[in-house]
């Protein structure tokens, strides 16, 4: 008998069944490896859930002039509009988890919508796996310069004397565009009726055209305008004055110390994409953010570049969560 023979035999035998039963206990281990290690060999899609030329726009498409490359794949950006950015931010929920399709969302679909709707088609705590915490951004309070107010105290003093005739628009219920004049409101007694876009554009638009009258948005939505005198800046959303817009104040200055919300979008994947696809895909991101070529174009339309672990990211959305919800438990909006 050849005792070395039926022992390696034996041996061959155990791992292979050690393999099955792994395999068996656990389907998707098997099959990440491979996508991991072949991926990507197909273009990726960027999901934005607002529209072409909105911040989360802007940024994708400058991420994925730069990732493409790295990856050796076309990586295309694609605009999901509606329900406050949720019909985007469920395609990317819902997408294959394999690599391919990643989304760049906001404050609102991430985290929360989760308070403000009745019924989520997704939760973004479950259903999306963090990325990178992208880029933060002041939000700037703008009126139109038809108001002819120079000053956010007399504005506060024009809508305390027309109640409810004055009206402001943002990008969506539950962005901070939303919840930043939501707060404002709640801290000066004074009642402006909301009207949601589905991108700052239009926003900016309906305050042009006079459909709305004033904005909390990002300084690239709403600098241009302001240079162009169409519209008026009478303060930032920032604890301390933006580097950015230098010359306008803060809430802080103005006499509205507890008013301080900042804009920040992030880059996700599907629950369930393999770690070493988010592990990928993060490396690169976060390289792609401390570029200096890539810092100068993002702030040029006043996005400080973030970048980040995946795990931080999610506690940053917790924190949010925690910092959020009770400001839009007490303005009592929600959406069904």
């Amino acid at each position: 008998m050849n005792l070395r023979k039926d022992s390696t035999d034996q041996q061959r035998r155990r791992a292979l069944r050690g393999l099955a039963v792994v395999g068996a206990l656990s389907p998707n281990l098997a099959s990440a490896q491979p996508a991991a290690n072949d991926w990507p060999t197909r273009p990726l899609r960027i999901i934005v859930p607002f529209g072409p030329g909105s911040t989360p726009d802007v940024f994708a498409r400058l991420i994925s002039e730069r990732l493409s490359p790295v990856l050796r794949q076309p990586v295309l950006v694609e605009n999901r509009i509606g329900a406050g950015g949720n019909v985007g931010t469920d395609a990317v929920a819902k997408a294959a988890a394999d690599g391919y399709t990643v989304g760049v969302s906001i404050t609102g679909p991430l985290v929360n919508n989760t308070v403000l709707y009745r019924s989520m088609p997704y939760d973004p705590f479950k259903d999306l796996a963090p990325v990178t915490l992208g880029a933060h951004q002041p939000n700037v309070l703008v009126v139109s310069s038809a108001l002819g107010v120079e000053t956010l105290p007399q504005l506060l003093d024009l809508l305390r004397r027309k109640p409810g005739q004055f009206n402001y628009a943002s990008v969506g219920a539950g962005t901070v565009s939303h919840l930043s004049m939501e707060l404002i409101k709640a801290r000066t007694g004074t009642f402006v009726v909301h009207v949601p876009y589905n991108a700052s554009p239009a926003a900016v638009l309906s305050i042009l055209q006079g459909d709305t009258h004033m904005a909390s948005l990002a300084p690239l939505a709403v600098m241009p305008q302001v240079q162009a005198g169409k519209l008026k800046a009478l303060a930032v959303t920032t604890r301390e004055r933006s580097v950015f817009v230098p010359g306008v104040p803060t809430c802080r200055e103005m006499g509205l110390p507890e008013i301080e919300a900042t804009a920040w979008l992030g880059v996700v994947a599907p629950a369930r994409t393999p770690a070493p696809i988010i592990a990928r895909l993060n490396a690169e991101i976060v390289a792609i953010l401390k570029d200096p070529a890539v810092v100068e174009k993002l702030r040029a339309v006043y996005m400080e570049p973030a970048g980040g672990t995946p795990a931080a990211f999610a506690a940053f959305m917790q924190d949010e969560l925690r910092r959020w919800e009770p400001v839009i438990r007490r303005s009592g909006a929600s959406i069904d």
